[in-house]
């Protein structure tokens, strides 16, 4: 049958797959529905790998929310309170120094500083920045300067950084309402700085100032917004001064600004510095200054020099080295450095030619002239070089070939008493070199007895720095200036000139040794450090080198002689025979500049014979020391024991 026939004559049926033709090959008809059906079935694998995929997701989905919620819930709680909660310093209040009465000398006075947080500055650059440029007009800093300031120790750190220093108390209401809501940025309150107007306090307490690398460098617990002692006894004594800062943990929102003060276990409350009670008397020391600057004018008339203006006096206890009074003029005033100085300010003190920042009594160098002749009397007699009673007629002058050694006059016939009372050159020239019936010492055996009255070294008083001084022989002669060593340079060593150089401290020391009966002292500031309730933490005792530097006899050789210095001898003129307390001292007139000018020396000590105070007096190129020193330790002697 012709497949195009009539459809009639089959039997029509839906499920009918195939046809079989005679004559026909064989072939398969597939309907449209069953087309449907084959995709169907090759489209099932796929799906049910999707199913599966699904599944897997949100079983990890799961786990994970599981993970972060159930088991690391409490950690990542406490990783987002650390964005909210944060430690804040609270700094300890600096501890005062007082005088010998419990008087300040440094006190504490509030001031206000505009700051960031560095940790909670915005963290895109841009909004960073719109921050400082608000700050910059604020504060007028500039804005450039505050970033990097800002961002000088990572945007990380928790540490307070400074902007702008000092503000006064109405400018940090001011600024306090200008930086609400300015992430990061705060006004912070510290305790400043304040020493009292006192003459010559400066070179003894120094001053404070901002941590520098170096110190985070010797004490890693400072923070970059600490700051420390940096001169004086601010700087010796900062370990006990310091205090011990404080933390406290404090609630933040977004932008910084803090919600609540948390009680927490890690708070910690600050703790106050000690007090330091200096053994410093302040009148003592108003007047010290006083009649120091009436004997500088008074050499001013006397040399004609009107630019004479430096000077030094120190007043020890002779018993136990304690500092009574202590002036370096010119000097500074330290309340400049307390908020940090102004460049212009510290170059004018580097460049001001009286060097006000020097302090001579401890780093100033001198030749200290006829005053070293209570230590070349007591080597003398403690070598048997001479004994209290060895005398002869001294000459005018000692020449030896073209070089002639002179006195300043011819005392004739002299013994070590009269040599010390009247500063007989030609006596101290043999006893250092040797002439007529006395052998000389030697420049060795010198330099021996120096170093044991403490010249040549630091005498270790409480001050962060101190000059050694310079104590001359054949060795440094030659090594500094290729020269021999001649007779010539151990007499003028021996009379305190040439190349020996002292501090005023190291003299000072020297006088007080003599005034004791021998024993060596370490000169000191500080009597005792307590605690703010007022417990003593650390009492401070005598400190002795040597308890006898020579034996009694000679000492008490040298004592007379000072003594007779006053009663029959150089400073007889000035102190008279009516002044209230018996006192023992040696004048010193010492050669600088070329021999041109001098150096008015004055050391001393009383009562003679229950010494309560020892003296030096020195004014720079003042010329005489009977003429203008010894007068300022007679009126600084007489307010002393008679106010």
């Amino acid at each position: 049958m012709d497949i195009f026939g009539n459809a009639s004559n089959l039997k029509g049926d839906k499920n009918v797959r195939r046809v079989e033709i005679k004559d026909e090959p064989e072939f398969s008809l597939v309907e449209e529905n069953e087309i449907g059906s084959l995709n169907l079935e090759t489209t099932r694998p796929r799906l049910t790998i999707l199913k599966i995929v699904t599944i897997g997701i949100f079983l990890i989905i799961a786990s994970k929310l599981f993970l972060s919620q159930i088991v690391q819930g409490k950690s990542l709680m406490g990783l987002a309170e650390g964005n909210r909660i944060r430690p804040r310093v609270i700094s300890a209040t600096r501890g005062l120094v007082t005088d010998s009465s419990g008087n300040p000398l440094a006190k504490n006075v509030p001031t206000f500083d505009l700051a960031v947080y560095p940790s909670d500055l915005p963290k895109k650059q841009d909004d960073r920045d719109k921050v400082y440029a608000k700050l910059a007009e604020i504060s007028g800093v500039d804005k450039d300067s505050i970033k990097k300031t800002s961002e000088g120790n990572g945007l990380l750190s928790l540490d307070e950084v400074v902007i702008k220093q000092n503000l006064g108390r109405e400018e940090a209401l001011i600024d306090e309402q200008k930086v609400a809501g300015l992430e990061g940025a705060f006004v912070a309150q510290r305790a400043s700085r304040n020493y009292v107007n006192l003459p010559g306090l400066s070179h003894i307490l120094g001053y404070t100032g901002k941590v520098s690398s170096d110190d985070l460098l010797d004490h890693p617990e400072y923070l970059n917004s600490d700051w420390t002692g940096k001169a004086g006894i601010e700087k010796t004594y900062d370990e006990y001064l310091k205090g011990k800062n404080g933390v406290e943990q404090i609630e933040v929102d977004s932008t910084g600004r803090i919600n609540r003060v948390l009680v927490d276990s890690d708070n910690r409350e600050p703790v106050s510095g000690d007090n330091v009670q200096l053994f410093l008397d302040s009148g003592l020391q108003q007047k010290s200054y006083e009649f120091l600057m009436q004997g500088i004018e008074q050499a001013k008339q006397n040399t004609g020099n009107t630019n004479i203006d430096s000077g030094v006096v120190i007043a020890m206890n002779p018993q136990n080295g304690a500092i009574l009074s202590y002036v370096s003029v010119p000097y500074y005033d330290n309340n400049l450095f307390v908020n940090g100085i102004s460049n212009s300010d510290y170059q004018n003190l580097l460049n001001d030619p009286a060097k006000p920042l020097l302090d001579r009594a401890v780093n100033g160098i001198y030749p200290p002239g006829s005053i070293i002749k209570i230590v070349m009397a007591s080597a003398g007699l403690a070598e048997g070089s001479i004994n209290v009673n060895t005398s002869f007629d001294t000459p005018p002058a000692i020449t030896i070939g073209e070089w002639n050694f002179p006195d300043w006059k011819d005392h004739g016939v002299t013994n070590i008493i009269r040599a010390i009372a009247e500063s007989n050159n030609i006596f101290f020239y043999a006893i250092g070199g040797g002439f007529d019936k006395i052998k000389g010492l030697g420049i060795d055996t010198m330099k021996f007895w120096w170093q044991k009255f403490g010249l040549g070294e630091e005498t270790g008083i409480d001050l962060p720095s101190e000059a050694s001084g310079l104590l001359p022989d054949e060795a440094w002669k030659q090594k500094t200036k290729g020269e021999d060593w001649y007779i010539g340079d151990t007499y003028h060593a021996a009379i305190g000139q040439g190349d020996l150089l002292v501090t005023p401290i190291q003299m000072a020391r020297a006088t007080a040794t003599i005034a004791n009966g021998g024993k060596l002292l370490h000169p000191q500031f500080v009597q005792k450090i307590t605690d703010p309730s007022g417990n003593v933490v650390k009492e401070f005792s005598p400190r002795v080198e040597n308890p006898q530097v020579a034996p009694l006899s000679v000492i008490k050789a040298v004592q007379e002689g000072m003594r007779m210095t006053i009663t029959g001898g150089s400073a007889t003129s000035v102190f008279g025979s009516n002044f209230p307390v018996a006192v023992a001292g040696k004048t010193g007139t010492a050669q600088f500049f070329g021999n041109q000018k001098t150096h008015a020396w004055f050391e001393c000590y009383a009562p003679y014979d229950n010494p309560s105070i020892a003296l030096i007096v020195l004014i720079e190129g003042g010329g005489g020391g009977n003429e203008v020193s010894a007068p300022v330790a007679k009126n600084i002697l007489n307010y002393y024991f008679t106010r």
